[in-house]
């Protein structure tokens, strides 16, 4: 083999094992953020909500409706701590550039996370919750058999029609928005152009809501922290409160 095959070999390899490396890394920290996700709702739901339910079929729908939710926050959790993520591990890389143990930290496994996050997001946010949404409220068309995948074909016939309404809002708005022609009599660049633009919408929907329920969030958190903390009694005069005592002792005593 010549010199030249075998270096391309030997990048082919090298390549592979960092491919392989960051597939690992990238499923064991989905799998930290999914566990402690599951620990977060399981502390925070109602009981009733899956404990009480006695039906077979309900406790199963139920379940999955858990686990898209859990998978749902941790695709969230995850996009929060990407970004102190990718800060905290070039500043662990320019630090000790030559340490051996650390090299996983590079450029590479923080593009692909990023990649795997935005992916994630715009299929828990098109797919998931939707359809975990419909799932637990479907009971099957009317007519057809009782079970699991009766419930599935309703939400998937629910979801596919949510689906093109919204498509259809998302191109007449662009219509109305563009001047530009193709935009109006095609959507053929559906993956290019509308599936971003519809995130766009929604990431701002999201935020004017951020907006609009922050103060009130922490009016109340500030409302509810009052109730349970104990004023300070520091500017209180206590010769004061010693003449009332004092007062009311008397007062008792001509009584007696």
């Amino acid at each position: 083999m010549a010199p030249a095959e075998q270096d391309a070999l030997a990048v082919r390899e090298q390549l592979f094992h960092q491919r392989v490396r960051e597939c690992i890394i990238c499923a064991l920290l989905f799998a930290s953020l999914y566990i402690l996700c599951h620990f977060i709702i399981t502390h925070f739901k109602k009981h009733t909500d899956f404990a009480a339910v006695h039906d077979d079929e309900d406790a199963a729908v139920d379940r999955i409706a858990l686990g898209l939710c859990t998978f749902t926050l941790a695709v969230a959790l995850g996009a929060v701590l990407l970004l102190p993520f990718s800060i905290i591990s070039n500043e662990v890389l320019l630090s000790f550039p030559q340490n051996y143990y650390i090299q996983w930290l590079n450029g590479s496994l923080v593009h692909g996370l990023w990649n795997l996050i935005f992916l994630f997001s715009n299929l828990s946010l098109v797919f998931l919750m939707p359809f975990a949404y419909f799932f637990t409220e479907s009971e099957g068309f009317a007519g057809s058999k009782k079970g699991i995948m009766a419930r599935v074909y309703e939400t998937s016939v629910v979801l596919l029609l949510l689906t093109l309404l919204v498509l259809g809002m998302v191109w007449v708005a662009s219509a109305i928005v563009s001047d530009d022609a193709a935009s109006r009599q095609s959507l053929y660049d559906l993956w290019e152009y509308y599936l971003p633009y519809l995130y766009s919408c929604i990431s701002l929907f999201g935020v004017l809501l951020l907006l609009l329920c922050t103060p009130f969030g922490l009016s109340t958190m500030f409302t509810v922290t009052g109730k349970l903390l104990v004023k300070p009694r520091l500017l209180e005069d206590l010769d004061e409160q010693l003449s009332c005592t004092r007062l009311e002792e008397a007062a008792m005593s001509r009584r007696i």
